[in-house]
C-alpha cells in the first residue's frame, strides 16, 4: 500500500502537483515510516513549493535515516539553498561527495552554493547608524527557528505572514512597515529570544457589509480601558463652555454632529434606504475628515448600490487618510477588504481577480481577519475556475491527443502523458484523452493512476467500449481477475462483438480455474493471497458471520456445505475466495 501510495505521489511530482503529490507521500510515509525514499521524494516536493522549512525537515530526516545516501544530502542542500542558508548548503553537499564522489547533483550543488556564499559575503552590509538593530535576527536560520518552534511554526503556512518575512529578511529596515501584526511581533521575540507584548487595538463603529440575507451595522464604541497604572479623577467636573476656546468649542461640536449624521445614515442603511444614508454620510464626511469610519461607511453602501467604482474611490481615500492619522490598523484593513470586494465584482477575466487578491493580502498584513481570508480564498478560487475556462479549448486538445498517439506509437510514453494530460487539462470532458493516458500509465507501470484514467472514462461516456478494455487491463494486471472479468463482461453487454473485450474475459477464466482447479505455485498462491487481504471485498466475506459459518461447514459437515452451494450469493462469494486463493479446492 505504501508503495501504490508513493507510485501515484511520483506521478502527481512528475505532473506538477506537487501539493497532491506531498498528500500521497505523506499517506505512503504513515504506512512506512522508515522508508528515506519517501521522506526524500516529499523533500522535493515542498522546495517545488518554496516551502523550504518543511523540505528541510524532510531533508533531515531522510539524512537520519540513511546517512550513506548521497541524494539525501543533495535534498538537505538544496533545502538549505532555498532558505539562504549557503553556508550549511555547502556543507551538505560536501558530506554527501564524501559518499559518493562523483555524484553529479552533488558536484552541481556545491558549486552554487559556494557561488551563492561568495556573492553574499561581497555585498556590503548597510551602516549601523539608521539600519534595523534586529537585522541579524533575520539571517538565513530564521526560517528554521520559526519552523521549529511552537509558537510560529502554524505560521509558515500562512501565506501573508511568508510574505511579510520574506521582505523583512530582503531589508531589516521594514520590519517597521508590519509592527502591527501580531504574528510578526511573536515571530521577532522569538528570532530574538524575548517575550514581546503586543499591543490591542480598539475598532471605530463602522457598518457591516450585508450578504444576501442580512444587513447589520454596528452602533456605539467601546469605551477605553483605564490602565491600572493610570489615575482617573473620579469627581472631577466637565470643564464648563465658557473655559473652552471658541475655535476648539466649534470643532467639538462638528464632531457630535458629524457623530448624529454617521448615526442617522446608519438607521437609514437598516432599512436599504441607500440614498439617503450616503447623504448623511457625505455630510458627516464633510464636517469631521478625523473619522475614516464616515468612508467606509459610505463605501459599504455604494457596494450594496453596485457603483463599485465609487466604493473603490471612498476605500483609496480612507486608507490614504487613515495612514496620515495613524487610524486604528483594523479600520484600514476593512477598507482594503471592501475595496477587495468591489474589484472581485468588477472582475470579468482572470486577470483582473490579481488586483483583488492583491487588495485582500494587503488587508491581511494589517488584520486577520477570517472574513479578508474567506474572501481571499474565494477569489483565488474564482480566477483559477476562470483560468480553467478560458484554457478551454477542444480544438487544441484534440491536436495535443494527436500528438500523444504519435509518441504512444513511437512507445514513448512518459512524452505520450504529457501530451494526453495537455489535451485534458484543455478540454476535461474528452474521455479519449482519458482512455489513452490510461493505457500509457498501464504501459509505465502506474497502474493506480490507469485505473483511475479509465473510470474517469468511463464515466465521462458509458457507452465507450474502449473505456472497459482500459479498465480491465488494469485489473488483470493487478491480478484482481475477479473484477476484471466483471468490467470485460460489461463491455461485452455493449460491444458483443469486440474480440479485445471477449480474449480479456477468457484470460481472466483461465486465471480464476486456475485457482479453482489448485494448479497455482506456492509463489503464485502466497502472492495471492497476500493481495486478496488486502482488498476490503474479501475482508468483508472472510468477516461476514454467515460465510464464517459456510466455511465452517465445508471443513465439518459436507452435508451442510451442499445446501450452502445452492444459495447463488454464497456460491459466488465462495468462488471469489477460490480465485484469490484463501480457499484451496483439492
Amino acid at each position: 500500500m505504501a508503495d501504490e501510495a508513493k507510485g501515484r505521489g511520483n506521478a502527481a511530482f512528475s505532473a506538477g502537483n506537487f501539493e497532491e503529490a506531498i498528500r500521497h507521500f505523506t499517506t505512503a510515509i504513515a504506512l512506512s515510516p522508515n522508508n528515506h525514499v519517501l521522506y526524500s521524494n516529499r523533500s522535493a516536493a515542498y522546495a517545488s513549493l518554496n516551502k523550504f522549512p518543511e523540505a528541510l525537515a524532510d531533508a533531515q530526516k531522510t539524512v537520519e535515516l540513511k546517512p550513506d545516501w548521497g541524494k539525501g544530502y543533495s535534498r538537505l542542500g538544496a533545502a538549505y539553498i532555498g532558505l539562504h542558508d549557503y553556508a550549511e548548503a555547502a556543507s551538505a553537499y560536501r558530506k554527501g561527495l564524501e559518499i559518493e564522489p562523483n555524484n553529479e547533483a552533488l558536484k552541481s550543488g556545491l558549486a552554487d552554493a559556494d557561488a551563492a556564499l561568495a556573492r553574499s559575503s561581497s555585498r556590503s552590509r548597510p551602516a549601523p547608524a539608521g539600519g534595523s538593530p534586529f537585522g541579524e535576527a533575520f539571517g538565513p536560520e530564521m526560517w528554521v527557528r520559526l519552523s521549529t518552534d511552537p509558537a510560529t511554526r502554524s505560521y509558515l503556512q500562512q501565506p501573508d505572514f511568508v510574505r511579510m518575512m520574506q521582505d523583512i529578511q530582503k531589508n531589516p529596515n521594514h520590519l517597521n512597515l508590519y509592527l502591527k501584526d501580531e504574528r510578526v511581533m511573536q515571530a521577532l521575540g522569538v528570532l530574538l529570544n524575548i517575550k514581546l507584548q503586543t499591543r490591542t487595538h480598539e475598532e471605530d463603529e463602522d457598518v457591516e457589509m450585508s450578504r444576501s440575507d442580512e444587513t447589520t451595522a454596528r452602533r456605539g464604541s467601546p469605551e477605553r480601558k483605564t490602565p491600572a497604572n493610570e489615575s482617573r479623577p473620579e469627581t472631577q467636573p466637565e470643564p464648563e463652555e465658557m473655559d473652552i476656546p471658541k475655535e476648539d468649542k466649534a470643532k467639538k461640536d462638528r464632531k457630535k454632529e458629524a457623530i448624529k449624521e454617521k448615526e442617522a445614515g446608519n438607521a437609514a442603511y437598516k432599512k436599504k434606504d441607500f440614498e439617503t444614508a450616503i447623504q448623511r454620510y457625505s455630510s458627516a464626511i464633510d464636517l469631521d475628515d478625523e473619522d475614516i469610519s464616515f468612508l467606509t461607511n459610505r463605501a459599504a453602501v455604494y457596494l450594496e448600490m453596485g457603483k463599485y467604482e465609487d466604493c473603490i474611490e471612498d476605500c483609496d481615500k480612507a486608507v490614504e487618510r487613515g495612514r496620515e492619522l495613524r487610524s486604528d490598523f483594523k479600520m484600514i484593513a476593512r477598507a482594503l477588504t471592501r475595496k477587495g470586494t468591489a474589484l472581485v465584482k468588477l472582475a470579468k477575466s482572470s486577470k483582473d481577480y490579481e488586483p483583488a487578491i492583491e487588495t485582500f493580502q494587503k488587508a491581511l498584513t494589517e488584520h486577520r481577519n477570517p472574513d479578508t481570508l474567506k474572501r481571499l480564498n474565494d477569489a483565488e478560487k474564482a480566477k483559477k475556475d476562470l483560468e480553467q475556462q478560458e484554457y478551454f479549448n477542444p480544438e487544441i486538445a484534440d491536436e495535443e491527443r494527436e500528438k500523444g498517439n504519435e509518441y504512444f506509437k513511437e512507445q514513448k510514453y512518459p512524452e505520450a502523458v504529457k501530451h494526453y494530460s495537455e489535451a485534458i487539462r484543455r478540454n476535461p470532458r474528452d474521455h479519449k484523452a482519458y482512455s489513452n493516458r490510461a493505457a500509457c500509465y498501464t504501459k509505465l507501470g502506474a497502474l493506480p493512476e490507469g485505473l483511475k484514467d479509465a473510470e474517469k472514462c468511463i464515466e465521462l461516456e458509458p457507452t465507450f467500449s474502449k473505456g472497459y478494455t482500459r479498465k480491465g487491463a488494469v485489473q488483470y494486471f493487478m491480478k484482481e481477475y475477479e473484477k476484471a472479468l466483471e468490467t470485460y463482461q460489461q463491455g461485452l453487454k455493449l460491444d458483443p462483438q469486440n474480440q479485445e473485450l471477449a480474449d480479456g474475459v477468457r484470460r481472466c477464466v483461465e486465471q480464476i480455474n486456475k485457482a479453482s482447479r489448485g494448479d497455482l505455485s506456492p509463489e503464485e498462491l502466497k502472492e495471492r493471497q497476500a493481495k486478496a487481504m488486502q482488498d476490503p471485498e474479501i475482508q468483508n466475506i472472510l468477516t461476514d458471520p454467515v460465510m464464517r459459518q459456510v466455511l465452517a461447514d465445508f471443513q465439518e459437515n459436507p452435508n451442510a456445505a451442499q445446501h450452502h452451494m445452492k444459495n447463488p450469493q454464497v456460491m459466488n462469494k465462495i468462488q471469489k475466495l477460490i480465485s484469490a486463493g484463501i480457499v484451496q479446492v483439492k
